[in-house]
Order: C-alpha cells, then structure tokens, then sequence
C-alpha cells in the first residue's frame, strides 16, 4: 500500500474557509486527499501548528490523518514569515517519519512554502514529487497595485527551483500551463494540467425559502441577495465590488433598496471595517441608505453552510484580480446560481460568458455595476444562467480530481 507526503505547511486544510490564509487550496488538500485514501492510499497531510493545544496527529478518514508540525510560533501567524521557520518544519517532518518507522513513496507539495521543504525532503530521501502552485508570484506581482500587493524575491526564487527540480507539476487549466513555461521557462512535459472538483453532494440547488430560512439569522429576510465570498485579500477585488454596488445604487435607487451584499471571508472586524472605511463611497452611503442595510460582513464560515448562502443569492460575484482556478465561482455554479467574474485566469475557462454568467474586465467597477443591474432586473435570465452554470458544474468531480491525480502517481512510480 502507497504512502503519502501531502505538505500544506502555511495552512490546515481543515480550517474555516474565508479566513486570512484559508481558501481554495484548504479545499483542495482536503477533498484530494480524502478521495485518494478512498482509493487505497495512505495520505499524511503535514501542516504547520497553530495552536499547541491540539492533538498533534488527527485521524480524519480512513486512510487518511493531518500532522500539526511546529515551524515558528504555535499560533497564528503571516504567511510571509513561515519561510524563516521551513527548516525547523522540515526537521520535524524527518523526526516524525523517524519515530513511527515509516517511509514515504511520493511526495505532494502545495504552495511555494511547502515545495521548499518537499524539496529538502527529498534531498535526503529520493522519492518521486509533485507539486502545485495554486498561485503564482510573478502573476501576482504582474497585477499587483503597489508595493504591498508584490511577492518577495524569495518567494520568486524558491519558485525557479521548484519549476526546474519537481518531478511533475500540476496546473489546474492550460492557461497556468502557459504562465509557467513563459513566466519562469518551465519544462512544459511536466505540466500536466489537472482542473479542481466540486462536492455535487454539497454544493447543490437549495429551494430559495430553505435557504433564505438557513441564512436569515445573518441576514434580513426580505433582502435580494449578492453574494462575495473570500479572503479580504485586494487580489480579491472586493474593493470593486463595493464601488459596483454604489455606482448600482446612483444607476437603480429602487432597485438597491431591496439589495444586501453578504460578504463571507475574513477574520476580524478590524479587516472588514479597514475595508469600508477606506471607500469614500461607502462613506456616502452610510448616510444616503445605510451601509450597513446594504452591506452584511459575516467573516468566515464552515464549507457545509456555503450552499444555503449560494442558493440564496440571487448572483455570486467574483471581482478577482487573480483567480488560479477560482473554486468559489464553481461552488456557486454547482448550487444553481448565476456568476458574475473577472475575465482572468481560470474563471474564463468554468464560466461561459453570457451562457453559464457573465465574465467583466478585472478592477472595471463600471462594467460590474451594469452587469448587476442587468441580471437583478431579468429573473428569467438568472434562471437561465444558473440552471446553465449548474449544467456545467457537474462535469467537475473531486472523484474524477483523485483518479487523474493517482493516474499521475502510478506513472512516476512506473519510471522508477
């Protein structure tokens, strides 16, 4: 029987999504693993400890288990500074697999932090690796704003090697499979492109008073809802959001009345109220129709309620600068509801424009108002859409995600 090395260091694929470091990639690690156990694997996910309460090994499928690793600090932390705490993560990794007197037959690295230490690992005991990027940081620093918004150099760097020394790299579309050979001169024979999976069983179509009832102790229950979710993070976009939905308040007053953006993500109230304060429209609005009637900050929540606030919305809208893949729009698309999304990285190949949603310049508050608008007004529309977008949906299997991804074990195995 296989084992595995999955590595998340920066983050527990278990944590509430919508947090700070918690998005798609927490999905991802998670439902790939679970799947791949089913398939008769031993999956060890490795992670950083955040807390040192917890139980340092947790069972959490058959097969499967999450191992909290001390790098830095056993507590929340930026990201940004795990890097100087990897080799303290790695030692630990070895000491571990030393003391339960087990070997590993691949390695599974995601996210530049964790190719680092799959790297060292490696080093010392030869297996096969593979590695995905979930973003990457000359595309980030291509869209970055200011100096804030850029990836370091290390990061830059550490990415060069992992392109030249991984065994084989996954891209979730064949946009990214671009990106890497022209960004960083990547051997394209070793990009496999591999697209994410959605639980059909979760993220499906919810009756609209169901789902209105799950939802409404958050939120007023005669609101039509628009719905964000996601990090608080400005490669997100929402700041364009909230600027689309004061232009649709000037463009439709009436129509904004009845409004409610329900934006799930972030950790604190200090993010969220950093966010609204720092947009003097928001500011008018306060006066004019009252922030917060129009706009609902519910911070994160646990993935098993994201499909009563998808079904509930009337529209999902993802405003992104970046999106690698962009699970969030997928979700939504899977509970029935339209999209509306940046014409960027992977939402262009899961949404059809016009068809399954609509796609709108990245950062054009202009062109996203009048999209909102156009959609909020034609109900038959949105039922159009999103019975399309749910179409489409089904063709996207965590089940199918796991057997490509074993497909591609068995094949590095092979040349062995």
């Amino acid at each position: 029987m296989h084992r595995i090395a999955m590595l998340s260091v920066h983050t527990c694929p278990m944590a509430a999504l919508g947090g700070k470091e918690t998005g798609g990639m927490n999905v991802y690690v998670r439902e790939v693993s679970r799947e791949l156990g089913a398939q008769g694997l031993l999956v060890d996910i490795y992670t950083r400890s955040q807390d040192a309460t917890l139980e340092r090994v947790r069972q959490l499928w058959p097969r499967v288990r999450v191992i909290h690793l001390p790098a830095g600090p056993e507590e929340p932390y930026h990201k940004n500074l795990v890097y100087d705490h990897l080799p303290q993560f790695a030692a630990g990794l070895h000491q571990f697999t030393a003391d339960e007197g087990i070997s590993y037959d691949l390695i599974h690295s995601h996210y530049w932090l964790s190719g680092w230490v799959a790297r060292e690992v490696a080093n010392k005991h030869p297996v096969p690796s593979v590695h995905m990027f979930h973003t990457l940081g000359r595309m980030k620093n291509a869209i970055g704003r200011d100096p804030s918004e850029k990836e370091s150099p290390t990061r830059i760097r550490v990415e060069d090697q992992l392109m030249r020394d991984m065994d084989r790299i996954v891209a979730p579309t064949p946009l990214e499979r671009a990106q890497m050979i022209e960004l960083y001169g990547a051997d394209a024979h070793r990009i496999v492109v591999i697209p994410l999976g959605v639980d059909l069983s979760m993220f499906r179509p919810i009756p609209c008073q169901e789902a209105m009832r799950a939802v409404g102790i958050d939120l007023p229950a005669t609101s039509r809802l628009v719905l964000f979710v996601g990090r608080l993070d400005p490669v997100k976009g929402l700041e364009t959001l909230l600027r689309a939905m004061c232009e649709l308040t000037e463009l439709e007053p009436d129509l904004a009345k009845d409004l409610c953006l329900a934006v799930i993500g972030g950790d604190t109230d200090e993010e969220q109220t950093d966010l609204a304060d720092g947009l003097e429209c928001l500011d008018k609005l306060k006066d004019e129709v009252g922030l917060h009637d129009l706009v609902a900050f519910l911070g994160s929540r646990a993935q098993d309620s994201l499909p009563y606030y998808y079904s509930a919305a009337e529209v999902c809208v993802v405003p992104s600068h970046y999106e690698s893949f962009g699970l969030v729009a997928l979700e939504a698309m899977a509970c029935g509801t339209p999209v509306i999304a940046s014409r960027v990285g992977g939402l262009q190949h899961t949404i059809e424009d016009g068809v399954s949603g609509f796609l709108v310049p990245a950062g054009d508050s202009d062109a996203l108002a009048d999209k909102l608008r156009v959609l909020l007004c034609d109900s038959d529309l949105r039922q159009r859409l999103g019975a399309n977008a749910h179409d489409e949906a089904q063709h996207y299997t965590w089940q199918r995600v796991g057997e490509r991804i074993l497909d591609l074990y068995e094949e590095l195995w092979q040349q062995e």
